[in-house]
């Protein structure tokens, strides 16, 4: 049997499976792919064989495949500048609509509703998440993370603090922290908002009727073609209010027309028209 192409082994992977991988940058899906043949020594043919046939090897192949890695306050710029300039006028509204795309393990999403419970915003809070990973979905949703491995939040979070609100909630506040068993785990108060989804944000229709004020994907467009970026952002933008917020990741930006209807600052895009942007 003639070994297939990687390109080939996308294409039929989206024939038999649900994922569709076949507009993620080449370079990016081909080293996670190979890192996937070398780990598991099966070839590509091998592969595909093995997730047509078994449902809970793709979500495995899925999972090695995306990428999964975020942080809480990530980037503190960006919060600082949402706490201070985006946030505020948000007050008056009766809810609050906020979509975290691609939200990983989810410290993004729990980032977002301290700051908001620092407002005193959280009753407002309608929060959706989704991502294609039905692990860090889960994960997510539980909001329990290794303590000594994400043991550094507690300063990112009072250096962004010192600066934003001197005298907020400690860390403690919404962790319970748990030393002897290595754990961190966020507050009921705060797990019991999100709605956390499995949604594939390339071959599923959007999951959600409403539209957001704040939409946070945050390096996930960078893994995809630009085509694609494109198709994915014109999304993004029929699903925002006009002056809602689009955020991204430190090394994404905007391209082609649809660059010209947000107002860029830093890593928050501000729809600025009212505008319909027609998608295939």
């Amino acid at each position: 049997m003639i070994n297939i192409t990687h390109k080939e082994f996308l294409q039929e992977l989206s024939k038999q499976t649900p994922y569709d991988f076949c507009d993620y940058s080449d370079n990016s899906i081909q080293r996670r792919i190979h890192r996937i043949i070398q780990e598991s020594g099966l070839n590509l043919n091998e592969l595909l064989a093995k997730a047509t046939a078994d449902a809970d090897f793709v979500e495995r192949l899925v999972n090695d495949i995306t990428v999964n890695t975020t942080e809480l306050f990530r980037n503190q710029d960006v919060w600082e500048y949402l706490y201070t300039n985006v946030m505020p006028k948000l007050k008056s509204k009766k809810n609050i609509n906020v979509w975290h795309a691609g939200c990983s393990t989810g410290q993004e999403v729990y980032s977002n509703l301290i700051l908001l419970n620092e407002l005193d915003m959280l009753d407002k809070a309608n929060v959706v998440a989704s991502d294609i990973n039905n692990w860090v979905v889960k994960t997510a949703k539980d909001g329990e993370y290794p303590f000594r491995f994400n043991a550094q939040y507690i300063d990112t979070y009072n250096q962004l603090m010192s600066k934003i609100k001197p005298n907020a909630n400690p860390f403690e506040y919404y962790f319970d922290i748990d030393k002897e068993s290595d754990k961190m785990k966020a507050k009921n108060f705060l797990t019991d908002i999100p709605k956390f989804v499995k949604h594939d944000l390339v071959a599923e229709e959007m999951p959600f009727y409403q539209k957001f004020d704040i939409i946070f994907c945050r390096n996930v467009l960078i893994y995809f073609n630009p085509e694609l970026q494109v198709k994915i952002v014109r999304k993004f933008f029929d699903k925002l209010y006009d002056n809602g917020v689009l955020i991204l990741g430190s090394h994404e930006g905007l391209h082609g027309f649809v660059k010209t209807h947000f107002v860029k600052n830093g890593m928050v895009y501000t729809k600025n028209k009212t505008f319909h942007l027609t998608y295939k």
